[in-house]
């Protein structure tokens, strides 16, 4: 499927009519659809917290969902897309990373030593990937959410980014 961005709504503008600030968070869903997440990260709230924590762009991956309503006076620039071939460059650009609990996204964003955010899809049943999420943050790799309690995760890493331990070298 080829790469297809969006750029219809005022509030996807460059972020330099938004912010000044040159941070990028990206948000990932995998391949399939998480409204939740999505709903999530588009709220007022959660796009206020990113950008008072300086984050100037919020990309998002948005697999199989619906289009995104994205909100008009957003106060950072909002971009999407729905698949690329790899998400390896916008995964190395982002200075904070938001993914789905998905086994490929978490182990990709680790091994880039990046700060993860991972949000768990507390509606699935028989959930390995809430199995997996909780085990990396317990051993301090990531920190895990869901989407309801993303905005107070989000807040809290605001405040005190903690010190997440890097995922070890492959043998």
């Amino acid at each position: 499927t080829p790469t297809r961005s969006r750029s219809r709504s005022p509030a996807r503008s460059p972020a330099r009519s938004r912010s000044k600030s040159t941070k990028t968070c990206f948000a990932t869903v995998g391949t399939t659809e998480f409204a939740a997440l999505v709903d999530a990260l588009l709220s007022a709230d959660v796009l206020a917290a990113l950008a008072a924590q300086g984050h100037g762009r919020l990309l998002i991956q948005l697999g199989k969902g619906p289009e995104p309503v994205v909100p008009k006076n957003a106060p950072l620039a909002i971009e999407w897309y729905r698949f690329k071939p790899s998400l390896e460059a916008d995964m190395r650009e982002a200075t904070l990373l938001i993914s789905h609990a998905g086994a490929g996204s978490i182990l990709e964003g680790m091994r880039l030593g990046k700060r993860m955010l991972v949000v768990v899809n507390d509606k699935l049943m028989h959930n390995h990937q809430q199995e997996l999420a909780q085990e990396l943050h317990s051993r301090q790799h990531l920190i895990s959410t869901t989407p309801c309690a993303l905005l107070p995760t989000l807040r809290e890493y605001g405040k005190r980014p903690p010190a997440l331990v890097p995922l070890p070298p492959a043998d």
